[in-house]
Formats: structure tokens, sequence, C-alpha cells
């Protein structure tokens, strides 16, 4: 075991693997656990597998100096004083999260700890996991340290955040807090100290927030919608110069791999007493069926070719996981003559067209994620933009 080195367990994924290489770059070992063998040759060549502001170049150089490097090994397990594990807590098909996942993925590499290591959880996680995890490592009999330390970046801000925001770190002794007090102090001089419980909920209530939030917003603009009215022209009058409202997110789909799921982890946790998540997502995991509601009223949908405009699950991203523009291609292809979809941020979608050959053939278009490139967007066909990307308000 090397003093001071580290290995990200899950590290070639979104969370993972831009934590790894910030880590390297402030002169630490790190090394980059991933059971995928394909992901782990991109990135020891130096490509990153996913879209990241500044990543391309960190990698790069960090790979160059020797410090960092991706392995498919488990063996590297046993060489780090520092594990960080970043593999969340799934959620099924009923909803129903799996606080077992995250024990048994620890436990799957458990063979490879050694005494003196210092375990770190870092993706969300189902309340209580932290203890499920400290009740295995006593069952295997090792001294080894556990801490719960959240993520807390966004995609796309993820290098920038990293080093920007405070860090949320817990123990249950003053051991496992001063390790990672030790540890995180290299991303952040700001350091937030809780037990693992409120860094459990700290953690989810972050990312339900938010999932509120859009779905408040969702709902103004269907109301203010039905009633023939533009929403972003009373948003524009609720937020200007005005802070107690400035935060009113624009309308659009809430998606993507964390804030929906952790909303039903909470409700979960909380015997599903939750209305307020529940009714949060039955409107935003609702919006794609009120957009193809309301343009039936005006168009025949089953003698048009529909247009999708943008598969990520949000603006400037080449992540598709959870995004609502493919429950939105379902509904329509219900609906609609033909659905087409394009997105150039996307790469791993073999059934995505060219953007251009989408607006050549489509009869109506509908702009499913805000990506900047799309204000210059010029068609004389009708354009469903809840986004307002192109600035002529949100009316559906």
């Amino acid at each position: 075991m090397l003093s001071g080195s580290i290995v990200v367990v899950g590290g070639c994924g979104h969370v993972g693997l831009p934590l790894a290489i910030v880590l390297a770059d402030k002169g630490l070992r790190v090394c980059a656990y991933d059971l995928n063998s394909d992901v782990v040759a991109q990135v020891n060549a130096g490509h990153m597998p996913f879209d990241e502001p500044g990543a391309p170049q960190l990698l790069r150089q960090v790979l160059a100096s020797g410090i960092f490097r991706a392995s498919d090994d488990p063996h590297v397990v046993s060489q780090a004083e520092h594990i960080i594990v970043v593999i969340g807590t799934p959620v099924d098909e009923h909803l129903n999260p799996d606080p077992s996942a995250v024990v048994n993925a620890i436990a799957d590499i458990s063979k490879h700890f050694v005494s003196g290591q210092h375990l770190v959880l870092r993706s969300t996680i189902y309340p209580g996991v932290t203890h499920m995890v400290e009740q295995l490592i006593d069952q295997l009999g090792l001294d080894i340290d556990v801490s719960f330390c959240p993520e807390r970046i966004a995609e796309g801000k993820a290098l920038e955040e990293l080093e920007s925001l405070p860090q949320i770190i817990s123990g249950r002794t003053d051991q496992a807090r001063r390790r990672a007090r030790d540890l995180f102090s290299h991303l952040s001089k700001q350091l937030i100290e809780t037990t693992p419980e409120e860094a459990e909920l700290a953690k989810l209530f972050t990312n339900t927030w938010r999932y509120i939030k859009f779905a408040a917003a969702n709902q103004f603009f269907m109301i203010a919608n039905d009633f023939g009215l533009d929403f972003e022209r009373i948003r524009h009058a609720i937020t200007t110069d005005y802070p107690r409202a400035a935060d009113m997110p624009r309308p659009g789909f809430a998606a993507g791999p964390c804030l929906f799921k952790d909303t039903m982890q909470l409700a979960a946790f909380n015997n599903n007493n939750f209305a307020l998540g529940h009714s949060s997502m039955l409107v935003n995991e609702g919006l794609p069926l009120y957009l193809v509601s309301r343009i039936e009223r005006d168009h025949d949908l089953a003698a048009l070719t529909v247009g999708v405009l943008g598969m990520a699950f949000k603006a400037e991203s080449d992540d598709t996981r959870s995004s609502l523009s493919y429950k939105l291609k379902k509904i329509l292809e219900f609906k609609a003559k033909r659905v087409l979809c394009a997105d150039a941020n996307v790469s791993t979608d073999p059934h995505l067209i060219s953007e251009q050959q989408l607006l050549d053939e489509s009869d109506l278009i509908i702009i499913a994620a805000p990506h900047a490139r799309y204000r210059s967007l010029v068609s004389k066909k009708p354009i469903i933009d809840i986004w307002n990307v192109l600035g002529n308000g949100t009316r559906v």
C-alpha cells in the first residue's frame, strides 16, 4: 500500500474520472479502476469517454506525468491508501432503490482490502448505506476507516466545481474525519463536517430540491400555456432584478441520471410519504405527454414527420441517460407518421441522423435539449421551443 495513493472505483465514469484527474493534478498518485476494459484503454490512450470541458487536456497532462493511470485489474485496490467508490444506489423499474447494491459492489472487491486503508463513499447513496458498509468492514475483521463525502458537481462544470465548491465530509470516528479532511483539502479549503447520516440526506435533499424547483417551473408553464399566455414573459417579469425569485428555472425536461432517481430514493426512505416529491415526478415525467397533447390541438400528427432536436438530457452534454427526449420520441412514435431524432453531441445512439437531414425532412420540429447552437436555427417549419432557445417565447 502506497501512502497517499488513491484508487477510484468506477473511475472512468462521469463522476470518477474528473475526480481522479483533478486529484492527480494536485500531485497525488491516482489509479482509475473500472470494469469496462474498452473505456480503460481509451482513457490510457488519452481520450475522454465523454464530454467534459477542460478534461481532455488535463487527462493527457496527468498521463504524461506518470502520476495517473486507468486499470481494469482489481488488484490495484490493494495498492492504494485511499479507496474512493463512486458507485451509487440504483432504482429498479418499479422506482424502488436497492440499498444493497453499493454494499455488494464493495463486497466484490473486498478481498483486495488491507488494514490501514481509508474507504470513501462518494456517489449518492440510500440513507444508512454508510453504516451498512461499516458493518461489512467489521465483518471482514479489517482496520479500515470509512467516510462518506458526497460529490456535488454538475456535468459540464466538473473541473471547475471540484475546486470551487465546499466539500462535505463525514465519518463515524475522529480518525475517519481526519483522513477525509486531509484528502479533500487538496480540492477545497472549505470543508463542512457532518455525521454520515446528515451527509447522506444532504446529498439527497440537494438533488430533490432541484427536481422540485424544475417541477414548479414546469407546472407554472403548463398553467400559463393552458390560458394562452407565454410563461417566459411572466418568468422574466418575476425574476428581473428581484432576488427572491431569481432562481426560478425555465421550463423544460428535468431528467438525467440523478435528480429523478434521488427523489425516488428519498420517497422510499420516508416510507413513500413524500407527496411533494411524487407530485414533482408526475409533473416532470408528464411534460413530454403534455407537449404532444398540446401539439395535437393544432397539428395532425398522424400525417406529419416530427423531428426531435436534442437527445442529451441537458444542454451542451453528450449524456443521454434518463433523457426525457427518448420518452418524447416513444410517445411520438405512437402518434406521428414518422419520428426523426438528431443530436450532434451524442455519438452513442446509431439511430440518430444528422441535424441537417432532420431539418430537411421534418414537417414539425421540437427542440428537446437547449444546446446553444440551436439559437441560430432558422426554419420555415413550425418549431416547438419550451426552452425559449430561439427567444420567441414558450407557448405551445
